[in-house]
């Protein structure tokens, strides 16, 4: 009787074990579920497509057209202000001859956008050179960072307009004031995201330029700027805008050539639409310099990268 039940427990232990051997059968499929799960992953394949068309087309359109409505609101409401209609003609006569000259002071538009854009060029040049070979030494020298901390702290948040007559003090001349006043306000994100991104560079790569025994420059240019580069580039992003922002304030008190002084010179004239011309124009302007520099950060990224 015992060797019975012995086995009988062998044989089922025998069948257990074959039973955990033999490959599970596949689960069975309802009739009509795969097709039923098809039009769901086709569904979820069209929607990306559909997002990224209303993220980057429908919604931005939808934006410019409540802001015509309510510039239209506004121009039905102010007499003297023009809507969106009397500007696009404003603009049409404008662009039909921008660049003409009739002295000193009387020059299309086109010639003022590229005297400004001149002077952006050159203060904003200016305050790249100098501004990012100091962010490398404050960022690398503890004393230059103790030493620099208070004059940016003082001089940083000073309004771009107050250096104004600093500028045409020393200077003379409307011109290089103008420079530099876009030159003192564009130094400070340069300075101060360069010298960000040299304190965060991990002390691992220091470690290496040690052993290699590099000196201060190979180290600077070898082993922090392409590290550096991020930070680098979001200050002279921000610096950018700053500097167009500036000039255009800068012309309307300084007068001569360029868009902040042609838009004045139409308010003295009662030239609302111009005025307005103006305002899309310096908008568009500010936009194209941004992008150009985000293009060439991810250009400068993909080149790192590789």
């Amino acid at each position: 009787m015992y060797s019975v039940v012995l086995d009988h427990e062998a044989a089922a232990e025998a069948a257990r074990h074959a039973a955990a051997a033999r490959p599970t059968a596949p689960a069975r499929i309802a009739p009509g579920a795969g097709a039923a799960a098809a039009p769901i992953i086709r569904r979820a394949s069209r929607s990306a497509p559909s997002r990224a068309l209303v993220d980057h087309a429908i919604a931005p359109l939808f934006g410019i057209g409540l802001l015509l409505v309510a510039w239209a609101a506004i121009a039905g409401r102010v007499p003297a202000f023009a809507g969106p209609r009397e500007t696009l003609d404003a603009a049409l006569a404008l662009f039909a001859d921008p660049f003409y000259t009739n002295g000193p002071n009387d020059m299309g538009i086109g010639w003022n956008l590229l005297y400004s854009l001149q002077r952006v060029g050159i203060g904003f040049g200016l305050a790249a050179l100098v501004g990012i070979p100091a962010g490398f030494l404050i960022g690398r020298s503890r004393f230059a960072s103790a030493a620099s901390a208070p004059v940016v702290s003082l001089l940083r948040p000073v309004s771009p307009l107050a250096w104004l007559p600093i500028g045409l003090l020393v200077f003379k001349a409307a011109d290089p004031a103008a420079i530099w006043v876009i030159f003192i306000c564009s130094v400070w994100p340069m300075v101060l995201n360069t010298a960000q991104g040299v304190r965060e560079v991990p002390q691992d790569y220091l470690n290496v330029a040690r052993v290699l025994n590099l000196s201060e420059w190979k180290t600077a240019t070898r082993i922090l700027l392409p590290a550096v580069l991020p930070h680098i580039l979001t200050g002279v992003r921000l610096a950018i805008g700053t500097a167009w922002l500036v000039t255009v304030a800068a012309e309307m008190l300084t007068g001569g050539i360029g868009i902040g002084f042609w838009v004045w010179d139409e308010w003295n004239n009662l030239s609302i639409p111009y005025i307005l011309v103006a305002i899309v124009i310096i908008g568009v302007v500010g936009l194209l310099l941004e992008q150009a520099l985000l293009w060439l950060a991810r250009r400068l990224g993909h080149e790192a990268a590789r």
